[in-house]
């Protein structure tokens, strides 16, 4: 991507400290090991929905999200362009670029776009959705609207996911924005609606289209910011797409694919979406649900 001229946002945060610490040990020891594996999976619901679960066992939340024994309390700083490292910097020009283009999109419409705010951590973090940890990657929490990222991310998908380049950045900071335009439109409440009246099958397919749209979201971004688009940049992405699908998730860790259990779609279909997003840059060709509600 060519990022030396973009202009970086000013929506951003660093945390520092080690929140989410798991006191207690027990049940509630349990779900704290857990809450990774249910953010990342069922986002800020799945997380409530623990949370609760220890209200009515009379057991203390704070044990999950830093504020109980073995936390320690996150100090929120916001440190000058000088301190910010190489990857924090992209970060915040990939935003800066996203919060252009979005804003272009919905002043056609006659509104204002209202962006997130990008939160930096290390390891771990406290968000308005619960404990922030690396183990859960990037993900956005619509209770404050904010973006999470620990950037040790970005090394995991070169050398884990095999998926080098600066545009994988691009990419998923992207589709977390996508998760922002879902909420400030009122899609992403429906469809929580929407999935608590389903079954979990018919709750994860929807959850499925709900990833899919983001990634549709992100190619729209792409799409419609060509000065930053180089040779190369479109098989890195589709790369990156494809190396974090539910299908080729689960046979790394040898598996074999169920796709009734898929919350962010197959390779095929991650590819798919983001490659309409890239060639249409129409945010309402993004309709992954297309009738499903």
């Amino acid at each position: 991507m060519r990022l030396d001229d973009e202009q970086e946002s000013s929506h951003f945060e660093v945390q520092q400290g080690r929140g989410g610490g798991f006191g207690g040990g027990g049940l509630g020891g349990g779900l704290g090991m857990l809450l990774p594996l249910i953010g990342s999976r069922f986002g800020c619901g799945g997380i409530a929905v623990v949370l609760i679960i220890m209200v009515v066992m009379g057991m203390n939340p704070l044990s999950l999200v830093g504020g109980g024994e073995g936390g320690q309390p996150v100090q929120t700083q916001r440190p000058t362009p000088a301190e910010l490292t190489d990857v924090q910097r992209t970060s915040l020009k990939v935003l800066g670029s996203t919060e252009r283009r979005w804003s272009d999109i919905f002043k056609a419409e006659g509104e204002q776009y209202p962006p997130p705010t990008l939160v930096f951590y290390s390891q771990n973090g406290q968000s308005g959705c619960g404990a922030a940890q690396s183990a859960m990657g990037p993900f956005y929490c619509p209770a404050d609207r904010r973006i999470y990222l620990d950037t040790d991310f970005f090394r995991e998908m070169e050398t884990r996911f095999n998926a080098p380049g600066d545009f994988p950045i691009g990419y998923i900071i992207a589709h977390e924005v996508g998760h922002h335009i879902q909420t400030i439109t009122g899609e992403a409440d429906r469809i929580r609606k929407a999935q608590q009246r389903a079954s979990e099958a018919d709750g994860n397919a929807l959850q499925v289209k709900m990833e899919l749209q983001a990634d549709c979201y992100a190619g729209v971004w792409a799409a419609r910011d060509t000065n930053l688009m180089e040779p190369g940049d479109l098989e890195e992405g589709m790369r990156a797409a494809e190396a974090i699908g539910d299908d080729t998730l689960q046979k790394a860790a040898g598996r074999r694919p169920v796709p009734e259990s898929f919350t962010h779609g197959s390779s095929a279909q991650r590819m798919q979406w983001l490659r309409k997003g890239l060639s249409t840059g129409d945010p309402a060709q993004c309709d992954t649900f297309q009738g499903a509600l």
